[in-house]
């Protein structure tokens, strides 16, 4: 049977290139996002590029959603084979010194416990094959703080060290666990055209980068599993 990626966050632009390059070498591709419009739109536009994919709309601040969202999925192809976890956060980037409690709390459930619940719903599968992989997505922020950065940065560094920990206690058994933090606006993403839209100072100053290149170093992650993470541009 093919294997299947299921990409959560799905959009036009990291999400579409890696549904294209794991496509290219034979994955079926399940699409999740919240916006059901759109997500038909990127199906539709996949389909018709020969790619076997399905959408499914779902609501990535209810963690407690998860368990069935998975099940749909396997229902529609059979078997999860890859995860690549990488929605976008609505709150953007706010100064340390004004972060408050209510904005941190708001964006724990997206950025922590959905992945969370993810691995819980996955797991049993991935064992008993003895293979699996998850891939998140996070920004360099979470591995080099900035000042006037913070906000989803610290809840980005958590997600990430739960995901090194997940690693080395998985990586024994088959499973891969990897986190791609970009340092950059992605060419044609949403959070690209809100920032810039904003009129944010940080989207003059972070450079960008094109998805298809960063779906290309996740293929490689999932393939060599040589690293638990890899930061990209590198941020000196």
């Amino acid at each position: 049977m093919p294997k299947t990626i299921a990409i959560f966050g799905a959009g036009p632009g990291l999400g579409a290139s890696v549904a294209r390059r794991f496509a290219a070498d034979g994955f079926r591709v399940a699409l999740i996002a919240r916006n059901t419009e759109r997500l038909d739109a990127l199906v539709d536009q996949l389909t018709a590029e020969g790619i076997d994919a399905a959408g499914f709309t779902a609501d990535l601040d209810a963690p407690d959603e998860i368990p069935a969202l998975l099940t749909a999925i396997r229902d529609r192809f059979g078997r999860i084979d890859v995860i690549e976890y990488g929605p976008i956060p609505s709150a953007g980037f706010t100064p340390a010194a004004e972060l408050k409690p209510a904005t941190l709390a708001a964006g724990i459930p997206l950025l922590v416990l959905t992945p969370l619940a993810i691995i819980q719903a996955v797991l049993p599968e991935w064992k008993q094959r003895g293979d699996g992989a998850f891939l998140m997505t996070t920004g360099a922020t979470a591995v080099h703080p900035m000042p006037h950065a913070s906000g989803v940065g610290p809840l980005m560094a958590a997600a990430r060290n739960w995901l090194y920990s997940l690693h080395g206690e998985l990586a024994p058994s088959g499973i891969y666990a990897g986190t791609l933090s970009i340092g950059a606006f992605i060419t044609g993403s949403e959070a690209e055209r809100a920032a810039t839209a904003a009129g944010d100072p940080l989207a003059a100053a972070f450079p960008r980068i094109d998805p298809a290149e960063l779906a290309a170093i996740y293929w490689d992650m999932y393939t060599n599993r040589d690293r638990v993470e890899q930061v990209h541009p590198e941020i000196s």
